[in-house]
């Protein structure tokens, strides 16, 4: 037995390793090549078919990184919904799971550099609901499905239908106990002893009497049973519309102005909070240390927002363009006076004057400068949510 041959030894060994997952930065995603070692990559680098991939590639880049990112994000979504469907899960279980095939798209090669990015992005594009907890980034699938939907509509369909016919069974009984109780009274049967003046007379037996006598005693019984079956249902209305009127009447009562205005103010705040607080001409200061020592804790002014998250921000000191996300960057607070911009809560949008800062709760007090609310006074808002403007 040859040494290449297919049941050798070392032809086995050579197949079950191949089967297993190998080391990403010997991936070759381009020729879709996994080699063992950096000998063997360094080999497959030096190829013919590798170069004529790069140069194939060199001629669209982009054509391929839209395609690995659309098949990448196919192929996450499809496990995601087959496996857990519409649960709340972590995402870097599922991303385990997805990286155990070894066919699958490696995310070195998409348009997302990391796990986080990519969940945010499923997030903003409205595929899954994200969340973020101290234990990482969860992510619940959004089922579209048209036969989905229509299965949830028809179930909703049902469901009133049987309330209706609930109500339209209790009806009809009502009416037909009413109907009973408004017919004339049945006469009572008399029963009197079975005799026969003279012994010539022959006895008979009129059955059609007795049968109209046993539907009597029945009607009596009905009767009978009448009133309190009405009482039954009587209540049950009474007590379903007295419940009906007093929710409406709780409903109807009347609030002051004071009361609207601060349930109007506290839904506003509640609602108008954002995941994004990026505007343009306001001034941020850059946190990340990936930029070096050159742009570590310097000011700049945003020029331009893009996708809500990302802004192009242009350096105070030396003139510089940059392009960052949101988690780059913090808002600046100036000095009492100054002017501020509101970048989240319910006041979003409004320009105003920073009047003080409460360092213990990391709040300040302003006065809205802009807008219908026009010199109203502002406190307890937080740092992040305000930044000076440029």
């Amino acid at each position: 037995m040859g040494k290449s041959d297919f049941l050798s030894p070392k032809a086995i060994a050579n197949r079950i390793k191949s089967k297993g997952l190998q080391k990403l930065r010997w991936y070759c995603q381009m020729c879709q090549k996994q080699c063992r070692d950096e000998n063997g990559f360094k080999c497959h680098c030096m190829s013919e078919s590798h170069q004529r991939q790069l140069l194939l590639a060199s001629e669209n880049p982009q054509q391929f990184l839209n395609y690995f990112s659309q098949e990448f994000r196919n192929d996450f979504l499809e496990l995601l919904r087959r496996r857990f469907g519409t649960k709340r899960v972590h995402n870097n279980i599922v991303y385990n799971e997805y990286i155990s095939h070894r066919e699958h798209i490696h995310m070195n090669a998409t348009q997302w550099e990391t796990l986080t990015d990519f969940t945010k992005w499923l997030g903003r594009e409205g595929f899954c609901k994200v969340d973020e907890t101290p234990k990482g980034w969860y992510i619940q699938y959004i089922d579209r499905d048209p036969e989905t939907i229509r299965r949830q509509q028809e179930l909703e369909r049902k469901k009133k239908q049987d309330l209706d016919d609930e109500e339209k069974t209790a009806k009809f009984i009502e009416k037909q106990v009413r109907r009973g109780l408004e017919g004339k009274e049945l006469e009572v049967p008399v029963y009197t002893e079975l005799s026969r003046e003279s012994e010539e007379e022959k006895v008979a037996f009129n059955l059609n009497k007795g049968a109209s006598t046993s539907i009597a005693a029945s009607s009596k019984t009905s009767s009978v049973l009448g009133p309190s079956a009405l009482k039954t249902v009587e209540g049950a209305v009474k007590r379903k519309e007295s419940s009906h009127s007093s929710g409406q009447s709780k409903e109807k009562k009347k609030k002051s102005a004071l009361d609207e205005i601060m349930e109007i103010e506290e839904e506003k705040k509640r609602t108008a909070r954002t995941d994004y607080w990026l505007q343009p001409e306001i001034i941020v200061k850059i946190i990340t240390k990936k930029l070096g020592e050159k742009y570590h804790k310097k000011k700049a002014v945003v020029k331009e927002v893009i996708d809500k998250y990302t802004a192009v921000v242009k350096m105070i000191d030396s003139g510089d363009k940059l392009k960052l996300d949101q988690t780059h960057l913090e808002t600046v607070i100036p000095a009492p006076g100054k002017k501020v911009l509101v970048l989240n809560g319910g006041y979003r949008g409004n320009e105003g004057i920073l009047e003080s800062i409460n360092e213990k709760t990391f709040s300040a007090t302003i006065t809205i400068d802009s807008g219908p609310l026009k010199g109203r006074r502002v406190e307890g808002i937080l740092y992040e949510d305000i930044s000076k403007l440029a």
